[in-house]
């Protein structure tokens, strides 16, 4: 059950990945009793004027941001996926923007280049890929639309049967995103004047290599504010620890559910939370208000 006075500060809409507009996501989050809920859609703040005009419609508390991916370079082994998420930061900041530019760019690129070799072995092609973007060029286009198109041919049911299929990262069709470092993306939310955490950060399912607690405290030292502490990914070890790196390190210690839409994964909208407290706290440290 949601916790009433809490946030869902880790959501997603069809601006990138999810499944419902932002229009949703606000009726959605005052429905399940949540005090406010942030919009992190992929390396995009397209969705932002929808959820604003359906938060002040429905006089619900919004915050604004995304979520970057980034990639840690690890010597003679494999690089760590991190995935940082932006709050409140200046839209019009140059370095963010051009980081956007650039990794919706490689995103799109990444796309075609795989449906090009599904479409080898699977009834799909770009034009069937496309079709399942919903907001056409404000899109951050991914993998999870190339899952929605397998899935309109009839060879999956879900998104989360295609990503253990043909889309598994472990399988013949993966193909890496190139992502900036973690240092860069930090730089630029800060250089925007935002507030940055590292997401679901003791996820095994995505990384067989975690973020040290020397990595993570480089990276508070760049201007790391807080870490996903409350996610379904970290399990029960990871979060304590993670919870334990926050105080350690004076780090904000965030939760989220990560969702996606019904239809996009299982995540449920407020399965995990972030404190009224710490949220007032990213209000104070960010560069735009909250909507209210």
């Amino acid at each position: 059950m949601t916790k009433i006075n809490t946030w869902d500060m880790h959501c997603h809409t069809i601006f990138s990945d999810g499944t419902h507009t932002p229009t949703q996501l606000i009726h959605e989050a005052k429905e399940q009793g949540l005090a406010g809920v942030a919009l992190t859609d992929h390396d995009t703040w397209s969705g932002w004027e929808e959820a604003e005009v359906a938060a002040h419609a429905e006089q619900f508390l919004l915050i604004r941001g995304s979520e970057i991916t980034a990639k840690q370079r690890n010597d003679d082994k494999k690089p760590t996926s991190v995935h940082l998420l932006a709050w409140l930061y200046n839209p019009q900041g140059k370095k963010l923007n051009d980081l956007f530019q650039r990794t919706r760019q490689n995103r799109l690129n990444r796309a075609i280049t795989i449906v090009n070799k599904l479409s080898h072995y699977y009834p799909i092609d770009w034009e069937s890929v496309t079709n399942e973007i919903k907001e056409g060029d404000s899109t951050t286009v991914g993998r999870p639309h190339i899952a929605d198109a397998l899935i309109k041919a009839g060879i999956y049911h879900t998104r989360t049967e295609a990503f253990k299929g043909a889309l598994s990262k472990d399988g013949p069709f993966y193909i890496p995103v190139h992502s900036p470092t973690v240092e860069e993306v930090i730089e630029a939310i800060k250089d925007a004047q935002g507030v940055v955490a590292i997401a679901h950060g003791g996820s095994l399912e995505r990384n067989t290599q975690l973020l040290t607690d020397t990595d993570i405290q480089r990276y508070a030292e760049c201007g790391l504010d807080g870490l996903e502490v409350w996610h379904r990914e970290n399990s029960i070890e990871q979060q304590e620890r993670l919870l334990q790196l926050t105080k350690h390190l004076h780090l904000l210690a965030t939760g989220g559910s990560d969702w996606h839409g019904p239809s996009g994964k299982l995540n449920q909208l407020g399965e995990n939370t972030t404190s009224e407290d710490v949220v007032q706290e990213i209000i104070e440290r960010g560069y735009l208000p909250v909507i209210q």
